[in-house]
């Protein structure tokens, strides 16, 4: 697992938490976030990369390649700013050059697996092809989750990529009926396992506390040492 592309099922779900605990978790390791589009933020302002090395530490390389200020569709947000979109092979050429320099690179994707990165439809399911990458899906704890969770598992079969498992972004402290029951059935939904399973609010804890906890939320796979 030198690069690992982590998507998620929808936008907002915690995809940037899940990755920042992935690089904490493995701290040991010399670690790159790369982040291809970030979307939605000014010029100076800290993006997704910034986020997961401020929380992971500083054994982590922050990368992004491209950035636009419209909350948007990577292809859409650079469409309207008169931007170049970025490109999966892009993408694939600055991961595998991180991974000449690092033991794990964690390439985070905008929103869902197949948004859109340019008006031709490419997506990050394209970038993890070129870099024959596998895949973390990062879904949401609640009702619904199981139907997103096993049409993006699904997606990933199709196109032929490996999925690694699945990370609930953020896990209430006080789950419902259904949250509680989706831990057991999102391995059943998805065809692959569940991973871990990080707390809400986790973004919020001291960068200390939260590389120290990191663990606690991941498998071994990931790095922790959580188990079912």
């Amino acid at each position: 697992m030198t690069i690992l592309v982590v998507t998620g099922t929808d936008t907002e779900i915690g995809k940037t938490i899940v990755t920042a605990a992935v690089a904490a978790a493995n701290h040991g390791l010399r670690v790159a976030v790369l982040k291809p589009a970030q979307t939605g933020l000014a010029p100076g302002e800290p993006g997704d990369a910034a986020e997961v090395a401020r929380l992971a530490g500083k054994h982590v390389t922050a990368v992004e390649l491209a950035r636009f200020p419209e909350p948007l569709a990577p292809g859409t947000a650079a469409r309207r700013a008169g931007l170049a979109p970025v490109r999966p092979f892009e993408i694939a050429e600055a991961a595998q050059k991180l991974e000449t320099e690092h033991d794990l690179v964690l390439v985070e994707g905008a929103g869902g697996l197949l948004v859109r990165f340019d008006d031709e439809g490419t997506t990050l399911a394209d970038a993890a092809r070129l870099t024959a990458a596998p895949v973390l899906v990062v879904a949401r704890a609640g009702l619904g989750t199981l139907n997103a969770t096993a049409l993006t598992t699904e997606a990933l079969r199709t196109r032929g990529l490996v999925c690694r498992g699945v990370v609930v972004g953020s896990m209430p402290a006080e789950p419902d009926l259904a949250a509680r029951c989706n831990i057991d059935d999102l391995p059943v939904a998805s065809g692959v396992p569940l991973l871990g399973a990080v707390p809400a609010g986790a973004g919020a804890l001291e960068p200390g506390d939260f590389r120290s906890r990191a663990s606690s939320w991941l498998a071994p796979e990931l790095g922790g040492n959580r188990h079912p």
